[in-house]
């Protein structure tokens, strides 16, 4: 049981793609109003539901006390990444198939708002990285991610090769389609299905997952969340990107260098005590089942 300031303003963001009825948004709108409770759209999200809203995301940020996430996954690292840093706790309602960071079902909406609104929860701290690119020497871009960082190759290029440093430290040149750099959260997306293992959310640590590797030695591993990596583009093709949680591309160049740190700030996100990440993993890798 937390003890937690009274939760008096609420965001709601939600998918802007009417893949599900937008009902549920609209009812659960109106059980939180009877709850007394304000609540804050962005314009996105009132667009969906027919209302009219002024702030942009960024805005509801400032103003809430929790958000809540209507989606998928995509949903909420897009939220995530705006949330990053803040200490609005965020909790992820599962609208879409899979969802890993949006836990809680339809059907448990309501049950659940109604012990998170009385303070019966706990939060986790999720990690968040900051990574930046260098050309030259000088800082083209720079971006926080929840879930992983990857470099990989076009459609039609042939492999490259990403010279890695590790606290200035040569670690080794990978020879593949790309690499994946992902947090304990994203250990169950990218990272996965390249062969990374699945690591528990809350450990201090990193996974380097190649892609493709050319020599087959060239596995995942496992490194402390408090080194410094830096990826050098070592191949001179132009169609190499970079990808921020699924959702921001980057352009790489030849000599490009792609540094990234653990972040100091990070997102709250709301756990239900009897929901424990072991239950999550079986029920969404249908672990057991025959």
């Amino acid at each position: 049981m937390n003890i937690v300031p009274v939760m008096k303003k609420v965001g709601i963001i939600a998918k802007t793609q009417r893949t599900y009825p937008i009902n549920i948004v609209i009812d659960l709108v109106e059980w939180l109003r009877k709850q007394k409770i304000e609540v804050i759209f962005d314009i996105e999200t009132a667009d969906t539901i027919g209302l009219k809203s002024n702030y942009n995301r960024t805005d509801v940020i400032s103003m809430i006390d929790l958000l809540i996430v209507l989606g998928g996954d995509g949903t909420f690292l897009s939220a995530a990444r705006l949330i990053g840093g803040k200490s609005v706790p965020i909790i992820g309602v599962n609208l879409g198939s899979l969802g890993f960071l949006t836990e809680v079902t339809r059907e448990e909406i309501y049950p659940v708002l109604d012990r998170v609104l009385k303070g019966d929860f706990e939060i986790e701290d999720r990690m968040m990285l900051d990574i930046k690119v260098l050309r030259e020497g000088e800082k083209i871009a720079g971006h926080k991610v929840l879930n992983d960082v990857v470099v990989n190759k076009g459609a039609l290029a042939r492999i490259i090769d990403l010279d890695v440093k590790i606290n200035n430290q040569f670690v080794t040149s990978y020879r593949s389609d790309g690499l994946i750099i992902s947090t304990p959260t994203g250990s169950t997306a990218y990272s996965l299905a390249a062969g990374g293992p699945i690591v528990y959310p809350s450990l201090h640590a990193l996974i380097l997952a190649p892609i493709c590797p050319f020599n087959l030695t060239n596995r995942p591993i496992i490194i402390p969340d408090s080194v410094s990596i830096e990826i050098q583009l070592a191949t001179d093709y132009e169609d190499v990107h970079i990808t921020l949680d699924g959702q921001v591309g980057l352009g790489m160049k030849y000599k490009d260098v792609l540094e990234i740190k653990r972040s100091q700030e990070g997102i709250k996100m709301i756990k239900i005590s009897e929901k424990n990440h072991y239950e999550i993993l079986r029920k969404k890798l249908k672990w057991g089942e025959r």
